[in-house]
């Protein structure tokens, strides 16, 4: 199936996303704040925000919708700003955060969410505001890929080692959104929620540890977490508030997603060798 697809939000992910979507075919309109150009030969960009509406017209003939753009303290601005009946399949990019800290024990798509942050909290609003017009949601884990990982962090020389014990985060590489929304789209399911996070949560430590492994520097002292917190900024300190395993199973086995990078380990390495 390939058709006009129609991607709210062409930040990080959505720029992967859209990429991943012409070469299987789709031809894409997505938006940005201003409509400024992004690096995406083919592409259409519209600007939208809350004070950029969308010409009339905007979704003829659109076959499919997915909003990457993050809720506001207003609400969502997509539903906002258009509302109504959505065409096709339709997809709404969440976030584990809704599931809110679990003292590191395991959740899936079914634990009741509890998100314990006002972020996550007006996430979980606006998912379930998408689901009630038939979104297939996508609640992703820690999102990294060329430009946005460990390894960039050493490169910069701003890794730290900060030692919470038993703290643990989930994450998913860019690409493997990417390949999550295409296999939804081959094998659609109005309504349904999916985590998308790889196999391993993982100490944070760990994975700097890893980073400065592969690029061959010394890596940065371990800092225990009674010495870091008084220097972590408020957003740094509410993602450590929360610690969670995330099972990925559902993605695996209702939509036959093989992740291309199983682990930080195979995701450094890629970025590494691509650099």
């Amino acid at each position: 199936m390939a058709g006009r697809f129609f991607l709210f939000g062409l930040g990080f992910s959505g720029r992967v996303i859209a990429r991943r979507l012409m070469e299987h075919g789709w031809s894409v309109v997505g938006t940005t704040r201003s409509g400024e150009a992004v690096d995406l030969p083919g592409i259409e960009v519209l600007p939208f925000d809350r004070d950029h509406r969308l010409p009339a017209g905007a979704l003829d003939g659109v076959d499919a919708v997915l909003s990457a753009v993050p809720p506001d303290t207003l609400g969502d601005p997509v539903l906002d700003g258009l509302g109504g009946a959505w065409p096709g399949w339709v997809g709404y990019l969440s976030t584990t955060g809704v599931y809110g800290d679990h003292g590191g024990g395991w959740v899936d798509e079914d634990t009741p969410p509890a998100p314990t942050l006002e972020r996550s909290r007006r996430r979980l609003a606006a998912e379930q505001a998408w689901r009630a017009r038939g979104a297939h949601v996508f609640r992703l884990a820690g999102i990294y890929g060329p430009g946005r990982s460990a390894i960039d962090t050493v490169r910069a020389g701003e890794a730290r080692r900060i030692v919470k014990p038993g703290q643990v985060f989930g994450r998913i590489h860019v690409e493997d959104i990417a390949g999550a929304v295409l296999a939804s789209l081959a094998r659609p399911d109005a309504g349904a929620v999916y985590n998308l996070c790889d196999d391993d949560p993982a100490p944070p430590q760990e994975v700097i540890e890893y980073a400065c492994r592969v690029l061959g520097v010394e890596p940065p002292p371990e800092i225990p977490w009674e010495q870091a917190v008084a220097t972590l900024s408020p957003m740094a300190l509410s993602f450590y508030a929360e610690n969670k395993r995330v099972s990925n199973r559902r993605m695996k086995e209702k939509l036959g997603v093989t992740l291309a990078y199983p682990s930080y380990r195979e995701g450094l390495r890629a970025m590494l060798t691509s650099a």
